[in-house]
């Protein structure tokens, strides 16, 4: 009779969601030195996943992704869940935290195209997709001239979608592309000086229950410090903006010469408007360095952006 593995992890069921649940399985194996069969992995099926025929925004903003794996660890029907950083709230349930942070990968959102080289070379008029409304934002902020419409699905329904002629471009997380050993798809890096990421973007979080000391010492030798103290700047920021799948935010924390860098940006949904913050600091007050920007974005937002912000 097969024994029971030692340890199951909770993830989607995306190509995407799939590697970087792989890639958990992995550094578990090599820190433990365990059998790759000691850790089942187990598909879950999230809200998200279900609704692909509307904006997220439309049905429920942040969690869409990740509630019923959440569901399932404090049910006890796995032992720990594998999270983009980015599709998780701001305030988990009761009960869990984020037990790990693995090393963040590149940051920066990838500009797609099978017409155009760059950005600069999209004509005027000319359609570029995208899920997200921080980039559908952001990109109307710097290039009003195109036309923004929503591009929901995976990947690879992404890249598909191009290609089809459903629109000249689209813009994708680099660490996505990475993961999935698709970055020979990438037309061009956008810096994140031109476009700053979503907050947390690029990392893996892994999310267990808090009382569970067993599998705390698992998953504690997989923590990268220096990605948790950004994501927490980040994370903080977000927070104290109440933002959502409705809301553009941006932001984005680096350790640079002992020191915390920190940007944040909210803009308006048709990127006719935006407000910046930076800020720079200890990495032990991380928290605080978010909460700090945020209010400096609050102390010079229009009362009319906020709202979108706070609805």
């Amino acid at each position: 009779m097969q024994a029971s593995p030692t340890l199951t992890i909770g993830t989607r069921g995306s190509p995407l969601a799939l590697a970087q649940a792989h890639e958990v399985r992995e550094r578990l194996v090599a820190a433990h030195g365990l059998a790759v069969n000691d850790i089942a992995i187990r598909v879950i099926k999230t809200t998200g996943d279900r609704v692909l025929d509307r904006p997220l925004a439309e049905i429920g903003g942040k969690g869409l992704f990740t509630k019923e794996i959440e569901d399932a660890l404090l049910a006890n029907e796995i032992d720990l869940a594998v999270h983009s950083m980015k599709d998780m709230q701001t305030a988990l349930p009761d009960g869990l935290i984020v037990g790990a942070t693995l090393p963040r990968e590149d940051v920066r959102d990838a500009f797609i195209s099978l017409k155009y080289r760059s950005l600069s070379d999209v004509p005027t008029g000319a359609v570029v997709g995208s899920s997200s409304l921080r980039r559908q934002a952001q990109l109307l902020n710097m290039r009003p001239d195109l036309t923004v419409i929503g591009f929901r699905g995976n990947v690879q329904t992404r890249l598909k979608k191009l290609e089809d002629g459903v629109a000249a471009a689209t813009f994708l997380a680099v660490a996505g592309l990475r993961r999935l050993k698709m970055q020979d798809r990438i037309t061009a890096m956008i810096p994140t000086n031109q476009m700053l990421p979503a907050v947390a973007q690029g990392a893996i979080g892994i999310e267990t229950r808090a009382e569970d000391a067993r599998v705390a010492r698992f998953v504690a030798p997989l923590n990268d410090a220096a990605t948790a103290i950004a994501v927490a700047a980040e994370r903080a920021f977000l927070k104290k903006l109440e933002g959502s799948c409705r809301t553009p935010i941006a932001g984005l924390a680096e350790l640079r010469d002992g020191a915390l860098w920190f940007r944040g940006q909210v803009l308006s949904p048709d990127g006719k408007v935006s407000y910046t913050a930076q800020r720079s600091g200890a990495p032990q007050a991380a928290s605080q360095l978010g909460v700090a920007a945020a209010e400096d974005i609050l102390a010079q937002a229009d009362p009319a952006i906020l709202a979108t912000v706070h609805s």
